[in-house]
C-alpha cells in the first residue's frame, strides 16, 4: 500500500496541474528540447536520443528502452511485454497496427506489497509508459482489467492508440493476482489503492510527456475494460481535472446499497448446480433474477467454473474478511449450508462495517468529463442490467446525461476471447471500443457529438472482430 504522505504528494501535484502550473516545469525545460506535435522527438542525435534525461516523477525504479516498435508485434519479440497479461482479452481475428518506434519506460513507484513478479522485480505499483517518436499531442492512461498486471491493455488499447500517435501509460493498480486482498490493513484498502495508483500514474505521465516533448498533453483520456472501466468511471467522478474524457468498457459498478458483485454472485452460486444437473426451472429463474440474460445460458457453465466462485470469494474477502473468520477467501465451490460458505453469503444482513468498506470505492454517477460506456448484453460476469444500465441511470439522475453516451452491444460478453469459441452467438466489444474512442476524440475536440446512446444489434455478416458502427 502507498503511504498517506505519498498519496498527498500525488494529489498536490494533481492540483497544480489542474490550474495550469507544472511542478516539474524547471526539470522539463532542461530535460528535453521542445518538439511540435507530429514531429520526431528524437531529432537531432538519432532515434531516442537523450532518453537517459527523462525520469518518471516519484518512481522508485525505472528502466528505459529505445525500441523500433512499441506495439505488441515488436515488444513480444524484445521482451518488453508479457503476453500472459493480455491473453484472452481480444478475439483471435483482431487486427492491430505495428511499426511504432519510440521509448518505453518500465518501473515502479514505492510500495510495500510484492504480488507483481513481472520483470523479475517482485514489486507492486509497476507501470509501463510508451512515448512514440511521432507524437500527436495526446496521452492515454489505463488501469489493468481483472486482477491482471500492467501489460494487460497492450493488445486491446496500447497498440491502437500508439499508432494514432498517443503516449500511453498503464499501471498494475498497486496489487494484482487472486490474493490481492492480502494488501492493506483495512477492508477495502487494496481497491482504494487502485484508484490512487491511476491518479499517481496520470500525474507522473503528464510530467514525463512534458519532459520528452517539451509540453504537457493537449488531450488526456482514461480508458479501461472491466475493473479498468471502473477506474475510468471513478477518475472522471473524482479527478476530472486530469482528463478530457474516458472510455469505459463494461466497468464494474460498486454501490454500498447494491447491486454489486456481492449481492448477485451468491445467488448464482446457489442456483447453478441445480440448473446444470436437472435444468430446474426454479434455479433457472433465480439465475435470471440475479441479472444473467435469457439466451446467455450457454455461457453459464464456463463462468461458474472460472469466474463466479473465485470472484465472489476474493472480493468478499477484501470487503468482508470477517465472514469466514481466519479462513482466507472461503472454500472453493462449497455446497450451501457449509459453514461460512460464500454461496450462502447475504450482503444485506452483514454488519454496517461492510457497507462502509464498499462506500470507500463506490461510484455516484457524477461524472464531470465526457464518458462513453460500452457493455455487452450477454455479459455473464457483470450483468448489464445490474451494472451499466444502472450506471447510465445514475449519471442521468446526477445531471450528466449530456456528457454520457452508452452503447449496449447485443450478444457482447465480458471476455472477447470467448468469441473464438462461439463466433455464431457472440460479438466482440473491442472494435466498438475503438469506434467509441474515435468518437470521443471528435467530441472532446470541439466536433460533433457521438451518435445517441443505443443498443447496437449484432451484425449477421461482416468482420465482427474488426468493425463496429455506433449507429447500429
Amino acid at each position: 500500500m502507498p503511504s498517506t504522505p505519498s498519496i498527498r504528494r500525488t494529489l498536490a501535484v494533481a492540483a497544480a496541474l489542474a490550474i495550469g502550473a507544472s511542478p516539474f516545469a524547471a526539470a522539463s525545460a532542461s530535460a528535453a528540447p521542445a518538439a511540435p506535435a507530429g514531429s520526431a522527438a528524437h531529432a537531432p542525435g538519432g532515434h531516442c536520443a537523450r532518453i537517459d534525461r527523462i525520469t518518471v516523477p516519484g518512481a522508485e525504479k525505472q528502466v528505459s528502452a529505445c525500441l523500433d516498435d512499441l506495439t505488441t508485434a515488436g515488444t513480444t519479440a524484445t521482451g518488453h511485454t508479457v503476453p500472459g497479461d493480455w491473453a484472452g482479452l481480444h478475439p483471435a481475428g483482431a487486427k492491430n497496427p505495428s511499426g511504432v518506434p519510440g521509448v518505453q519506460l518500465d518501473g515502479y513507484f514505492p510500495d510495500t506489497s510484492t504480488f507483481n513478479t513481472n520483470n523479475g522485480w517482485n514489486h507492486d505499483s509497476q507501470f509501463v509508459i510508451r512515448l512514440p517518436d511521432n507524437w500527436n499531442g495526446g496521452l492515454v492512461v489505463a488501469g489493468s482489467p481483472g486482477t491482471r498486471r500492467q501489460y494487460a491493455n497492450d493488445y486491446t488499447i496500447s497498440d491502437w492508440v500508439l499508432a494514432k500517435g498517443y503516449a500511453f501509460a498503464a499501471t498494475d493498480k498497486g496489487n494484482s493476482g487472486a490474493a490481492f486482498y492480502q494488501d492493506g490493513t483495512r477492508p477495502g484498502d487494496a481497491l482504494v489503492e487502485w484508484n490512487d495508483r491511476v491518479t499517481q500514474l496520470t500525474v507522473a505521465a503528464k510530467a514525463l510527456v512534458a519532459q520528452r516533448y517539451g509540453r504537457t498533453p493537449e488531450k488526456t483520456y482514461a480508458a479501461g475494460i472491466s475493473n479498468g472501466g471502473y477506474l475510468v468511471r471513478w477518475q472522471l467522478e473524482n479527478r476530472p481535472w486530469l482528463y478530457d474524457g474516458g472510455i469505459d468498457s463494461e466497468g464494474t459498478l460498486w454501490r454500498a446499497d447494491g447491486p454489486n458483485l456481492l449481492t448477485y454472485l451468491p445467488d448464482a452460486l446457489t442456483a447453478y448446480p441445480g440448473y446444470a444437473a436437472t435444468g430446474d426451472p426454479a434455479a433457472h429463474a433465480k439465475l435470471l433474477k440475479a441479472g444473467f440474460a435469457p439466451g446467455s445460458e450457454f455461457l453459464w457453465d464456463y463462468h461458474y467454473k472460472v469466474y463466479w466462485d473465485l470472484t465472489q470469494r476474493i472480493y468478499r474477502e477484501e470487503l468482508d474478511p470477517g465472514f469466514d473468520g481466519a479462513t482466507e477467501a472461503g472454500t472453493p465451490f462449497c455446497a450451501p449450508g457449509t459453514p461460512a460458505c460464500d454461496a450462502d453469503y447475504d450482503y444485506a444482513s452483514r454488519p454496517k462495517e461492510v457497507r462502509r468498506a464498499v462506500e470507500r470505492i463506490a461510484l455516484t454517477g457524477k461524472i464531470r468529463k465526457p464518458l462513453i460506456t460500452l457493455h455487452g448484453t450477454f455479459d455473464t460476469l457483470l450483468p448489464i442490467g445490474t451494472d451499466s444500465d444502472l450506471y447510465a441511470k445514475m449519471i442521468k439522475q446526477r445531471g450528466g446525461a449530456k456528457q454520457h453516451r452508452y452503447y449496449r452491444i447485443e450478444a457482447g460478453n465480458h471476455v472477447d476471447g470467448l468469441y473464438d469459441t462461439y463466433p455464431d452467438r457472440l460479438r466482440p466489444i473491442l472494435p466498438c471500443m475503438r469506434s467509441a474512442f474515435t468518437a470521443l476524440e471528435t467530441w472532446t475536440g470541439g466536433g460533433h457529438a457521438p451518435p445517441p446512446s443505443a443498443t447496437l444489434p449484432r451484425p449477421t455478416s461482416g468482420d465482427l472482430a474488426n468493425t463496429c458502427s455506433l449507429t447500429g
